[in-house]
């Protein structure tokens, strides 16, 4: 797919925003690897070319900040123990509150609307 719209285009690679007339490949991504019934495949960007990024501890990527984000905190046996919405200016305090329940291993981000995931938040 080329871009053709500013914002919509997240790739989950390099966990930035694709820009206009730029390549992406759309594709089903198994992100939940687990035996448990919360086991997930979904849908992701990539764009041509992208190189993995590992954000630093404590730092939420740019692209999650103009989005509505769905919320998904998982234990180690990968069932679910929380999940909410939130907008993505106020990731780190919901990650922070989230990660409080001691029971939560992982958090998974996706966006809220169209379901894509975006990434995953492990505690440190």
């Amino acid at each position: 797919m080329t871009v053709d719209k500013k914002l919509s285009f997240p790739c989950r690679v390099s966990l930035e925003d694709a820009e206009i007339g730029d390549e992406v490949i759309l594709l089903a991504y198994q992100h939940h690897k687990t035996s448990s019934p919360y086991q997930s495949r979904g849908p992701i960007f990539v764009k041509k070319n992208a190189t993995t990024v590992k954000p630093a501890i404590n730092k939420i990527p740019k692209l999650l900040n103009h989005r509505f984000l769905s919320i998904r905190g998982y234990d180690k046996k990968g069932m679910m123990k929380a999940s909410l919405v939130t907008e993505g200016q106020n990731l780190k305090e919901v990650l922070n509150e989230t990660f409080n329940n001691r029971e939560i291993d992982y958090i998974h981000i996706h966006n809220a609307k169209p379901g894509c995931y975006m990434c995953e938040a492990v505690r440190v």
